[in-house]
């Protein structure tokens, strides 16, 4: 059970394939005759912790045992596990290269001490381009999945990835790096996650042949940081076009037709990134950018650059090179401090950018984050008040943004057929996965019947329905090469 991010559902994929290797046999969906429950956590925010919690005692009303990893079981460790008895045990980051032990361990009624958690930043070398060769070394617990290069045989390390697809949907995620290095006041994240590493380039691209060849035909690449994307592979450090480059190899994989980077720091992001995402074929025109907040005074005591001002010039920049690309955003309402002016530098922005999607969070305290220290805390009820105002409005900028659409032409690849509304449903380039709306596909009845999940349809927008385009299919994109189509269904088989 996958609770969190996309980073969290490839951390699962990776697990299963490491205990399908040692002879288990693993299940995403039914857990009914289960001997373990792996439930993989998130300690994002509190309504995340929560959501972990439940899952943990929701599958433990069985007779499986009950196993919490993840993100929360590393942040708390042997705390998480006094709290929670219900769970047989918790493990960390540094039982993963292991964990087919550790549930034979769990089955037999051994004890399994639960670790004590540590600040992973310092696991790895301060210096950036040093830290590859000590993951390479081996002598950093819980990077297990990083040194695929060292087990390369040929051009290939595809064979040797230890991920195993828990799903069969066209769009999967692909971990680009792990860690993160900046030190924003309200978030955690780094302190359990670790420091920076980047992935080989040749093992992204040897795992999104991979999931190309296993059912794939968009990727999505993860990090906690992709602008980061290489500062610890080249001296020139993410400026030297790491990014850039992996991204037209990803491209030109066979069997891949879309492309997708998320998780852009805008105070990172440079001019050449910007025109290889907005410009490479097949690389959707898509910016995950994490503003965060738009006033200048809120982002400095966040520990983050930017302005409305500087955000806003970003993003008429991304619209010089497309117009019609896709920008979303988080910001968090009621960090501590924030005025009623500062609320206002927030709507004024979100009214002048036009953004596409936005998630708007109220501000909680996460232990041991500079933040919990801050003065001017805003009461909890008027964060909620205030998330709710900058919801409405971002919620109306968004659709109305959706609504402007209407008349231009869109490459939709299809994932999946609804039967209770008789349509196809898949994403355009500029909506990413779960968060940012869909497209319904209608018109043509014979092209509909032929399609298959993952094929890409050019199509016109006739009809805005919040962030949802209903999309009037016009033809195949491309048409499905005979290794990609084979043993997919399409037409009637596929509904």
């Amino acid at each position: 059970m996958t609770l969190g991010c996309a980073r969290n559902d490839v951390d699962s994929e990776e697990l299963a394939g490491r205990l399908a290797a040692e002879g288990w046999d693993v299940a995403a969906d039914d857990a009914g005759d289960a001997d373990v429950v792996v439930v993989n956590t998130c300690t994002f925010v509190e309504q995340a912790k929560k959501d972990s919690i439940d899952a943990v005692l929701a599958a433990s009303g069985g007779d499986a045992k009950v196993v919490a990893v993840g993100c929360m079981a590393e942040r708390y460790g042997a705390e998480l596990a006094d709290a929670l008895p219900e769970a047989s045990a918790v493990l960390g980051f540094d039982h993963y290269g292991d964990l087919p032990s550790r549930l034979d361990d769990v089955l037999a009624g051994r004890p399994l001490a639960s670790h004590t958690p540590s600040d992973r930043r310092t696991l790895l070398p301060i210096s950036p381009v040093k830290r590859p060769e000590a993951v390479r070394e081996g002598s950093i617990p819980g990077h297990e999945w990083l040194p695929r290069g060292t087990q390369r045989s040929g051009a290939d390390a595809s064979e040797h990835a230890p991920r195993q697809r828990l799903d069969d949907a066209p769009v999967a995620p692909l971990k680009l790096a792990s860690g993160c290095d900046r030190r924003c006041s309200f978030c955690a994240i780094p302190s359990f996650r670790g420091a920076f590493v980047s992935r080989d380039p040749r093992d992204v691209v040897a795992e999104g042949a991979w999931l190309a060849d296993h059912g794939a035909a968009e990727v999505m690449l993860v990090s906690e940081n992709s602008t980061s994307y290489g500062k610890d592979i080249d001296a020139r450090g993410a400026a030297g076009g790491a990014l850039e480059r992996l991204l037209g190899e990803l491209a030109a994989v066979p069997g891949l037709r879309r492309v997708r980077v998320s998780y852009l720091q805008p105070a990172e992001v440079r001019p050449p990134l910007l025109r290889a995402i907005a410009e490479t074929p097949r690389v959707a025109s898509y910016f995950d950018l994490s503003f965060q907040h738009a006033s200048a005074p809120v982002l400095r005591r966040m520990r983050r650059f930017g302005s409305r001002e500087t955000f806003l010039a970003l993003c008429r920049e991304i619209r010089a090179l497309d117009p019609e690309a896709g920008i979303r955003s988080n910001v968090i309402v009621g960090f501590p401090g924030e005025t009623e002016d500062d609320l206002a530098e927030l709507e004024a922005f979100l009214s002048e950018a036009e953004l596409d999607a936005v998630g708007v969070f109220g501000y909680s305290d996460e232990d041991g984050t500079e933040a919990l220290d801050l003065p001017g805390k805003v009461d909890p009820t008027e964060i909620a008040a205030r998330v709710e105002r900058v919801t409405r409005l971002a919620e109306h900028v968004a659709e109305d943004r959706a609504t402007r659409r209407v008349g231009t032409t869109v490459e939709v690849l299809a994932e999946r057929w609804e039967p209770d509304e008789e349509s196809w449903i898949g994403r355009a380039a500029h909506q990413g996965p779960d968060v940012d709306g869909e497209c319904r596909l209608v018109g043509d009845e014979d092209l509909l019947d032929a399609l298959a999940p993952g094929d890409v349809v050019t199509g016109r927008v006739v009809d805005a329905e919040g962030l949802d385009l209903v999309v009037e299919a016009l033809a195949l994109t491309e048409e499905r090469s005979d290794e990609t189509a084979a043993g997919v269904p399409a037409g009637a088989g596929a509904r």
